[in-house]
Order: structure tokens, then C-alpha cells, then sequence
């Protein structure tokens, strides 16, 4: 009986509180008022300073072609050679000039790369928003040892708000069953407190951002 008292007691209070509602302290304040320090550069410099402050490399490109340029340099400096990609929107530029890859995803070997787009970037944070309607599931974004992020500066955005905005408006409000941030190479520190990268998923982040604004 003591316990029902006790349910009773709170869930009476609980109605008494939504009766009769206390009146805000502050009720003129803008929720939605930016309380971030306006900085005279523009999105990619913003995003490119606070991506790379987290371990993420970024690149900034002319076209399509100069991405692929580049991406091929880089597999050459470092060695990589296997490469994985489910997006036709990328693999139609790939084709063009038989840049090897697979879309085999059954088997990922240590130090495969993988190829995808993304939905928005986040400039503030230096963060990459992806979602599970890109057409490359959600394993590309998890397994690789390295990620490479094909972009637009269409998709650079101020705030976090901006990017769910922009997803919304482009799925007409049928939001994907997973919407996730990605800020640089993963880390933790749960471990005697001591910076432990990469703690899971990919070891190194490639945002390359294409200039669209032509």
C-alpha cells in the first residue's frame, strides 16, 4: 500500500503542475537567436578548420574529375587498392575513366576504401551528416579503414539545424531511419582517460568538396 501512496502522491503533484502551470521567469527569450560568434570567412574555411582540427583531412576541388585526380593521387601515395562504391551517382563519373572499384560489400579486407556522398556538411562543427538513403546502406560509413566523402558546397551549412532542414526538404519530410554526424576519425577515451583513435570504424576521413556554385 505504501508503494500505491507513493505513485499516487507523485502522479497528483504531476497533475497540479499541469493545472496550474508556473509562469516563465524569462518568457522573452529567442530560442532560436544564433549564440555563436559571426566570423567573416566563409562555409568551406569555416568547416575545413574545425573538420581538420578533429584528425579530418579535407580538399577542396574544381569538379567531379578533380576529385577522382585526386582521390588516385592519394591511392597512390599511400598504397590503397581496393575501393568500394554503391552509389550510381558516383560510379557513373568512375566509369568514365575505368577508375577501379567494387560494389561487392560481403568481404572488407583491412585497408579497403570506401567512396560515398553525404547529405550535409555542418560547418560550425566540422561535421559530416549521413543518412541510410544514400544508396550505400550503412556499412560504407562503419567498416572501411578509410572513408572518402564526395561533397558539394551546395551542402555546406551553417548550423546543425540547417542540415536537418535541408534533409527534410529533400525527402519531403520522409526522414531515413538513420541520420548520423560524423566528426573526423572515430575516438574515445573511456579507457583510463587516455585518446584512443581510431576506437571503431574508419581511421581516416577524405572530405572532398566540389565546387558547384557555377
Amino acid at each position: 500500500m505504501q508503494d500505491a501512496t507513493s505513485r499516487e502522491k507523485i502522479l497528483k503533484k504531476i497533475r497540479q503542475a499541469l493545472i496550474h502551470k508556473t509562469t516563465a521567469r524569462f518568457p522573452n527569450i529567442d530560442w532560436e537567436k544564433n549564440v555563436y560568434a559571426n566570423e567573416e570567412v566563409s562555409l568551406e574555411e569555416k568547416f575545413a578548420t574545425a573538420f581538420t582540427k578533429v584528425g579530418g583531412q579535407f580538399v577542396f576541388c574544381e569538379n567531379e574529375m578533380e576529385f577522382l585526380e585526386n582521390v588516385i593521387m592519394l591511392a597512390q601515395e599511400n598504397k590503397w587498392k581496393q575501393f568500394y562504391c554503391q552509389e550510381k551517382k558516383i560510379t557513373d563519373y568512375m566509369d568514365q575513366i575505368e577508375f577501379p572499384y567494387t560494389k561487392e560489400d560481403k568481404t572488407f579486407p583491412e585497408g579497403m576504401v570506401a567512396i560515398t556522398s553525404c547529405e550535409a556538411l555542418v560547418a560550425r562543427l566540422g561535421a559530416v551528416i549521413i543518412s541510410s538513403k544514400q544508396g550505400s546502406g550503412r556499412k560504407l560509413f562503419v567498416v572501411p579503414t578509410i572513408h572518402v566523402v564526395m561533397a558539394y558546397t551546395s551542402q555546406l551549412v551553417p548550423e546543425l539545424k540547417d542540415a536537418l532542414s535541408l534533409i527534410k526538404s529533400k525527402y519531403n519530410d520522409q526522414l531515413p531511419s538513420m541520420i548520423a554526424s560524423l566528426n573526423g576519425p572515430s575516438r574515445t577515451a573511456d579507457i583510463e582517460k587516455t585518446l584512443v583513435t581510431p576506437a571503431h570504424g574508419p581511421r581516416d576521413i577524405f572530405v572532398f568538396v566540389i565546387d558547384d556554385a557555377k
